[in-house]
């Protein structure tokens, strides 16, 4: 072979390997624009209202895409396709916390709508006791697909089943929120199911409370293990803590507290204002009525409707978010549901949140702005009540029946749930749970002086109603939130009160014999408010294991502290509530459980008698 055959044999495998090459390329860039990841999903996946055969799937993203689906089983051979809706009322404003932003800058002028697509499928086929592996699937518009990570699922547990199930509240994207959610997952591992008592988000219209926060304590990162959130260190560092993944594989039963509650709704008005201005329901059906002419003129019951749901108050993004166990008339506001030997009932208990200040130009629990007096159009009408639970209302007659049914009174263990306290140190318990009285004095000239607000304490509808309800129902437990301390109690019945709110933050406890810390009480007001202790007459309980204590070296029967985060896990296999700490100004400290009790009676109480009585039945 001469040496020009040579040569065309070496340029034929150069352009061989050219070619090659060229095609390898060309195959990656079709891979890459034909195979490759799709956009990140909002949330990892959560699970809700599970049944005794199936779960329900539920995550966001920010596309709408083609379809979404679950992937489940050992090998992810079986798929679920999720049903998909907009979320209707998320926005953005003026004090949202997203995005890279400058201390005073801000990213939007004026509340935008942001758009959220929430996905949901149904596992079926479930056997109670038995996890099985899943993850879920969104394929955007582009075809591309994400994956989630794999977790795990099962159906409702039976009864009889050990559990741990955290109790917790008042999440509100709080500064300790990511640390305590950690530190539950660092103790007790995954646990199998969450009671969680309102206040999950501080506005529940701003998206980005829920899922990107930029301080990186989001409600869903925080839940999931995939939070960010700095503390300072008490050596002058920071330390951040990344939240537990506890929701992708428990569910989560809420009760609705006020930070769930939007306001008259206004596509002008920023949100935290939005938030801060309902006006009970009555008010506004009365000005319906005043305009129905000109708002309705076809007289639309939808119409009639809507309007005066968006002119008092409103829980569209809290419901559209999640899927709660529903009662018999499909309401999720207050439902009951059994989770391995605990009876869960959970209540709408709670009512708007209004400064205790008298100050002329505040809208106040007890009064009126002045610049407000001749327009009552801005009237805030005091801390009225959401949804009435005293006795003869629609939620008092079903909890009523729900306690006397089997699934109740047969429970090993009865728990009931909401969010405003019945007993408590904190500031949130006064004044009573009672609709307001208004009372508008008036100058010799007939002009309105002022406008107040009075709160019977004989009608305070928790203590006067609810509670002798619950304690004639043997209960057990009754939890709740809002005052953001760990304090409990126990009635002579034997019925366990724990608030055990001291989660992310705290606004103090209030103490007889702890310096100045007493209710700010209005002077003069017709009720005698109790300033310092429970206003409803019981003493707190000493932690039983590892109190805290002041200055002084008093014991304190409270946890109230912007370093130390409490959870609470209820073991179901022994009936021991025990409750925990952890400093967060110490990172390396461990956790310390502070208190503990049982839920089984005590011997010679009436709930004793009922349980030996029910053994031997």
């Amino acid at each position: 072979m001469n040496r020009y055959s040579n040569g065309r044999i070496i340029l034929l495998a150069v352009g061989i390997v050219v070619a090659i090459a060229y095609l390898v390329i060309l195959l990656n860039t079709m891979a890459t624009r034909f195979f490759a990841a799709g956009p990140p999903l909002l949330t990892d996946p959560f699970l809700q209202n599970p049944t005794p055969n199936s779960v329900q799937v539920v995550w966001f993203t920010e596309f709408e895409g083609r379809r979404h689906l679950v992937e489940v089983g050992d090998n992810f051979d079986q798929t679920v396709t999720a049903t998909t809706r907009k979320l209707s009322r998320m926005f953005e404003d003026q004090k949202s916390r997203v995005g890279e932003q400058t201390e005073d800058g801000q990213i939007y002028a004026s509340p935008t709508a942001r758009d959220i697509w929430r996905h949901e499928a149904t596992v079926e086929g479930l056997t109670p006791g038995m996890r099985t592996g899943y993850r879920v699937v969104s394929v955007a518009e582009n075809g591309r697909s994400t994956r989630s990570d794999a977790f795990s699922l099962t159906a409702l547990p039976e009864p009889g089943r050990p559990l741990n199930i955290l109790l917790t509240s008042d999440h509100q994207s709080m500064p300790m929120t990511p640390a305590n959610l950690q530190k539950v997952e660092e103790t007790v591992g995954q646990v199998d199911a969450i009671f969680l008592a309102g206040d999950l988000v501080n506005i529940p219209d701003r998206a980005s409370e829920w899922f990107d926060d930029n301080r990186n304590r989001a409600f869903f990162p925080s839940l999931q293990g995939r939070a960010a959130g700095e503390l300072e260190t008490e050596d002058g560092g920071t330390e951040a803590y990344r939240g537990g993944r506890l929701i992708q594989s428990a569910p989560l039963f809420a009760a609705t507290g006020n930070h769930e509650v939007m306001g008259r709704w206004s596509m002008e008005t920023e949100l935290n204002e939005q938030f801060n201005d309902p006006v009970p329901r009555a008010v506004a059906e009365g000005r319906y009525v005043a305009q129905e002419a000109e708002l309705n003129p076809t007289a639309d019951p939808a119409i009639a409707a809507d309007w005066i749901r968006d002119q008092s108050f409103n829980t569209i993004s809290y419901d559209e978010i999640f899927s709660m166990p529903q009662n018999e008339a499909g309401n999720t506001q207050y439902y009951a549901v059994t989770v391995g030997d605990v009876r869960l009932v959970v209540l709408y208990a709670t009512n708007i949140w209004r400064t205790p200040n008298l100050n002329a130009r505040d809208r106040g629990r007890y009064r009126e702005r002045d610049e407000d007096l001749i327009q009552p159009e801005n009237w805030g009408f005091g801390q009225h009540i959401f949804e009435p639970i005293r006795a003869g209302s629609e939620q008092y007659a079903w909890l009523q029946a729900e306690v006397q049914r089997p699934e109740f009174t047969d429970a090993r263990y009865r728990v009931v749930m909401f969010h405003h306290p019945a007993h408590s140190l904190g500031d949130n318990i006064v004044p009573a749970y009672t609709d307001p009285v208004q009372l508008i004095d008036y100058f010799e000239d007939g002009n309105i002086k002022a406008v107040r607000y009075e709160y019977p304490k004989q009608d305070d509808y928790l203590i006067r109603d609810v509670m002798p309800l619950l304690e004639a129902a043997n209960t057990n437990l009754v939890l709740y939130g809002h005052s953001h301390v760990w304090n409990r109690f126990v009635s002579e019945n034997g019925t366990h009160y724990l608030e055990t709110s001291n989660v992310g933050n705290t606004y103090d406890a209030y103490v007889g014999y702890i310096g100045n810390k007493r209710r700010p009480i209005p002077i003069g007001f017709q009720e005698d408010y109790r300033p310092t202790g429970d206003p409803n007459g019981l003493e707190p309980v000493v932690p039983t294991i590892a109190p805290t204590s002041d200055e002084e070296g008093n014991l304190l029967p409270y946890l109230a502290s912007n370093d130390l985060t409490a959870f609470t896990i209820l073991d179901t296999g022994t009936g021991v509530v025990s409750s925990y700490y952890f400093n967060t100004k110490q990172p390396t400290s461990g956790v310390v459980k502070f208190d503990e009790f049982s839920l089984m009676p005590s011997v010679g109480t009436a709930p004793f008698r009922d349980f030996v009585a029910h053994l031997l039945d």
